[in-house]
């Protein structure tokens, strides 16, 4: 062969390495942690303290190794569904679809409770309890059928299931059965009534699952505009929802995601909480006042955003720096806002909340 002559099996190599590039699909993203970190590089009224951040992870290393923190650890709790089933399936995506805003003003023997077993149950249990407590009264409200019923399911029946041992009602009842009723549409519509459906169309991707929540079910499409950035993707409710399935599956069968540490921690009220607790989030005099003054902050508040889009970005250098230290472990967001969520729940119950979480009230946590 001459140098002027061409190399055709080189081309045949190239030819065919630039057809496989081009028909192969890109693989999924949520961006949620890149807009997170944009909110972080342009906030003025939320930082991170990178000390504390590291003592933080070494913390949260120690407990999590000392207390087994695992995908186990969710169903071991009594209220969380423990068959691995479509009926569990069907549990996780009714209760995502209703969880977000339960924090009440009222003391607490006087806030919005669930009675079941023997128990009072507030706040995100309230919900689960809930739950369980229509199931056992024969109320399919874990049924895309009868939410999209209005016969049926009507505002009373939902007044009915989330009936209180208090006088104060649950927050939002409209938006929670306007939520049932949209997503009963849609899965009716494009699903074939059942949200297996949307994990089998995910192809065990994680960050799939959260894009086809957001795409498909507004109620699930938690994004914000802030500063000079046309939107932010926080979809709180849409990866908790992938993290419930992965946990309550332990990565197998409905719950198997090749790509389950995309997703980040879940932008809410009670792990900002924490985090400023343990020194890792620092807030500016007139949102610190804020604050602790329990003072409502409207949804897409610029302070809202900064302490959801910073919470993000401050869990994400607490996950790296455990596997920088610990290369070995596994751990991701998800198992860390799990902890942290617990941790702070707990230190509410034994009155160490040294600041109130912060007070906004929406449908998207």
């Amino acid at each position: 062969m001459s140098d002027d002559e061409p190399d055709h099996d080189l081309l045949d190599f190239l030819r065919q390495h630039f057809q496989k590039a081009a028909i192969s699909p890109a693989k999924p993203e949520t961006h949620v942690l890149e807009g997170a970190e944009y909110v972080y590089d342009n906030a003025i009224d939320v930082a991170i303290d990178y000390q504390s951040t590291k003592a933080a992870a070494a913390m949260i290393y120690e407990q999590m190794q000392k207390k087994e923190y695992s995908t186990k650890t969710w169903s071991s709790h009594e209220l969380h569904p423990k068959a691995k089933d479509e009926s569990t399936v069907a549990f996780i995506f009714t209760m995502d679809l209703l969880n977000f805003s339960f924090w009440s003003e009222k003391e607490d023997e006087e806030r919005f409770a669930i009675e079941y077993k023997g128990k009072k149950w507030t706040g995100y249990w309230s919900l689960v309890a809930a739950l369980q407590r229509a199931l056992e009264e024969d109320i399919p409200i874990t049924s895309s059928d009868f939410w999209q019923n209005e016969h049926e399911c009507t505002e009373e029946v939902l007044k009915h299931v989330f009936r209180s041992s208090t006088e104060e009602e649950i927050p939002l009842l409209k938006e929670r059965l306007a939520c049932l009723r949209e997503a009963g549409q849609i899965l009716y519509e494009k699903y074939q009534c059942s949200f297996t459906n949307c994990i089998t169309a995910a192809n065990h991707s994680a960050a799939a699952l959260v894009n086809l929540l957001a795409d498909n079910f507004p109620c699930f499409n938690d994004v914000v505009r802030f500063e000079n950035r046309k939107s932010v993707r926080f979809l709180k409710r849409a990866q908790i929802c992938v993290a419930d399935i992965w946990a309550a599956f332990e990565g197998e069968g409905f719950g198997e995601f090749g790509d389950i540490d995309k997703i980040t921690m879940f932008a809410d009220y009670r792990v900002p909480q924490i985090l400023n607790t343990l020194g890792c989030l620092w807030y500016s005099p007139l949102l610190d006042h804020a604050v602790r003054q329990k003072r409502v902050i409207e949804s897409g508040h610029t302070w809202e955003i900064q302490m959801r889009g910073c919470s993000i970005w401050c869990v994400e250098l607490i996950r790296r720096e455990i596997l920088r230290n610990h290369p070995e472990v596994k751990i991701n967001a998800i198992l860390i806002d799990f902890f942290l969520y617990d941790t702070m729940k707990e230190r509410e119950g034994a009155g160490q909340d040294e600041i109130p979480h912060h007070r906004t009230r929406s449908i998207w946590y």
